[in-house]
């Protein structure tokens, strides 16, 4: 069995668990610190060491980030402190723990998780595993192997950004009945059952657990469907998958991080895929 602490940062909570990462089950209950208000950099690695030092796990941990993370670098910050562009966080961490720390993508990581030890496991080709909530978060894999920051949330429908339209946020912004709200996310699902032809969308994020709302309601072209499984876990399991070494990457695909100069653009990238508006 190995053991490693996997730690998931979100808006409101920061949290983490050791994880068996051979079953991805949590061998202790999860210990939750509130985030920082204005989740600063400085602020947030307190936290996270705080919480290595609550478990008291050597080796290394697996943490996760709601923005792009690219070879432990993070180069968005649409809800955190804009002092993360471009920033090593996978230096602060290890720096402010004293372990050696690994950085992935938050939706990323439930994707991992979800595609092993969830809902995707022993489906054989694409997996798109999607989050639902203030924002869409994706996760594309391919036989078990991630391809990391896809941030599908952020392809053009409509007009705008798909999140801001087909996300559980929009939903109840807009005082979307879940009929209504579904027909939205048909709308999104098929756009992308025409660029990547998943065999399987897994739907996570806080909609999962009312899957029986709103399940029924969409509809597919070819793909098929189903709601997450390890719902709130899922960051952590991934997360600590992904300090393992597991986080889908084949050996040798390590490359050198990028300069801050380099790896920091001042927003999220954007798609011109649009889906034209039905009549």
């Amino acid at each position: 069995m190995s053991v490693i602490l996997g730690i998931d940062i979100g808006g409101s909570g920061i949290k983490g668990a050791p994880v068996d990462t051979a079953t991805g089950k949590l061998l202790e209950e999860r210990h939750r610190i509130p985030t920082p208000e204005g989740a600063h950099p400085d602020a947030v690695k307190d936290v996270v060491a705080e919480l290595a030092k609550h478990f008291g796990i050597d080796g290394p941990i697996g943490v996760t980030f709601p923005g792009i993370v690219q070879h432990g670098v993070t180069l968005s910050a649409a809800n955190v402190d804009k002092d993360w562009i471009g920033l090593d966080a996978d230096a602060l961490f290890t720096k402010a723990t004293g372990q050696e720390v690994h950085l992935i993508n938050d939706a990323d990581a439930a994707g991992l998780a979800e595609a092993r030890f969830g809902a995707g496991a022993g489906v054989d080709g694409v997996v798109l595993v999607l989050t639902f909530g203030t924002g869409i978060g994706s996760a594309l894999i391919h036989n078990g192997v991630l391809v990391p920051n896809t941030e599908l949330g952020h392809l053009w429908l409509r007009d705008k950004e798909a999140e801001g339209w087909a996300s559980d946020r929009a939903r109840e912004r807009d005082d979307l009945n879940w009929k209504q709200w579904s027909k939205r996310v048909s709308t999104y699902l098929q756009h992308l059952e025409l660029l990547f032809s998943p065999d399987l969308f897994v739907i996570g994020g806080g909609v999962s657990k009312k899957a029986d709302k709103w399940q029924d309601h969409i509809k597919l072209e070819r793909s098929k469907l189903v709601p997450a499984q390890l719902l709130n876990d899922a960051g952590i399991v991934g997360a600590a998958m992904m300090a393992q070494g597991d986080g889908g990457q084949e050996k040798g695909s390590e490359e050198k991080k990028p300069t801050a100069s380099r790896a920091a653009p001042k927003a999220t990238p954007k798609t011109a895929s649009k889906v034209d508006k039905k009549k």
